[in-house]
């Protein structure tokens, strides 16, 4: 492909960072760079320029999400391609329309990962074929496709709702967020009201009966 990729991994777990080193090198003459937080991303992309961004959603402090847009800003011409723990159904719409290239599991083998690295160096969007569906059928406006009304929640929010459905402190929330506990408490407040529930109870049965509170399996292998 030319000259040698730059390959910015944002992930706080090693062996999920080595897994994705070993897996790329394999199938591509490539630099990789590691971040482990939000904050060494942005650091790591303000000052290099790279070809490509991995990016996990879930990581002590800012979320993937939440620094996606920022990520945009420094290297507006670089495709960032989520990987994460998560179910499509939970974020991937979410990293799309928020400039993200691609969306995918942590669960998927390694062939899918140079798959998707493929597809969004090449330009395009990459999705499995069933979230492909879905969107499309979201579009055209397809019959049994609905639409919560936690899509109405900003990024942050829906992290802070997700976190209460996994049974998360106010406090606990705050310090892995970073926040005061007076700020998650707004945050609650605003969840609730948007989606006209009065408890975190109600926000636990919300949660995991949109599937929002599931998470697949942790992706690890390089080959």
């Amino acid at each position: 492909m030319g000259e040698r990729l730059q390959i910015l991994v944002v992930d706080d777990h090693a062996i999920i960072r080595l897994g994705i080193q070993l897996a790329l090198q394999h199938h591509f003459d490539a630099r990789i760079v590691e971040a482990k937080n939000a904050q060494e991303a942005l650091e790591r992309a303000r000052a290099t320029r790279f070809d490509l961004i991995l990016l996990d959603i879930t990581m002590p402090g800012r979320s993937g999400l939440d620094v996606l847009p920022e990520l945009r800003l420094a290297q507006p011409e670089s495709p960032i391609l989520v990987m994460t723990m998560h179910a499509e159904t939970q974020f991937a719409e979410r990293v799309l329309r928020a400039g993200g290239a691609g969306y995918i599991m942590k669960s998927a083998l390694a062939d899918e990962l140079v798959s998707a690295v493929r597809k969004v160096l090449s330009g395009h969007r990459y999705v499995s074929e069933a979230l492909g569906e879905r969107l499309a059928s979201i579009v055209s406006g397809g019959a049994g496709v609905t639409r919560g009304s936690h899509e109405a929640l900003s990024a942050r929010e829906f992290e802070v709702l997700r976190m209460i459905a996994h049974g998360k402190s106010g406090k606990e929330i705050a310090g892995e967020l970073s926040l005061s506990y007076k700020t998650v408490s707004t945050y609650r407040t605003r969840i609730l009201q948007k989606l006209n529930l009065r408890t975190n109870h109600d926000l636990t049965s919300y949660a995991r009966r949109e599937g929002l509170s599931e998470e697949a399996g942790l992706w690890i292998s390089p080959t």
